[in-house]
């Protein structure tokens, strides 16, 4: 069963890299993808994170602290910055995907599925055991790539400061 498996994971990887040559061929412009955190515009990013609907109450500094004890991902296009990403992780285990964005003007042109490519197949996260993530208008896309609702939302807790809805 898991060559069955990693046969699928390897079958999907050649379809992906097919369709990034012809996205290449079409004129799409090659983005960029890095975990350097040295490379991100962190103006851009908590501009952008200040005004959503799921982190427009955070402050520049707490979203540089989550900046900090995350791993994150910056899309470039021309060595601008055009998106960004970060997951909570153990490594191992568990895997929270946070703050997924391509800047509006970017929207609708595979950027976003490239990013959540680029960090599913990630070196330390191609094999956490469950990843989750939150979202009010987005699920479509991410089912796209194996993510579904909860099984089990009952057995779900969470712990909000100071009791916020």
């Amino acid at each position: 069963m898991e060559n069955n498996a990693f046969d699928g994971y390897e079958k999907k990887r050649r379809l992906q890299g097919i369709a990034r040559q012809v996205k290449e061929s079409i004129g799409m412009d090659k983005i960029t993808i890095s975990t350097d955190k040295d490379l991100l515009n962190l103006d851009i990013i908590i501009n952008y994170l200040q005004k959503t609907y799921w982190a427009n109450k955070r402050s520049s500094e707490t979203i540089k602290i989550s900046i900090d004890n995350s791993i994150c991902f910056g899309v470039y296009l021309n060595k601008s910055q055009i998106g960004f990403a970060r997951v909570v992780t153990d490594c191992s285990v568990f895997a929270y995907l946070m703050d997924v964005f391509i800047l509006e003007e970017f929207n609708g042109l595979g950027y976003g599925m490239e990013l959540l490519d680029y960090i599913l197949s990630h070196k330390d996260l191609i094999d956490i055991e469950t990843f989750k993530l939150g979202t009010h208008d987005a699920h479509e896309f991410y089912k796209k790539r194996g993510f579904r609702n909860s099984a089990h939302p009952e057995f779900q807790m969470e712990k909000l400061l100071n009791n916020e809805n």
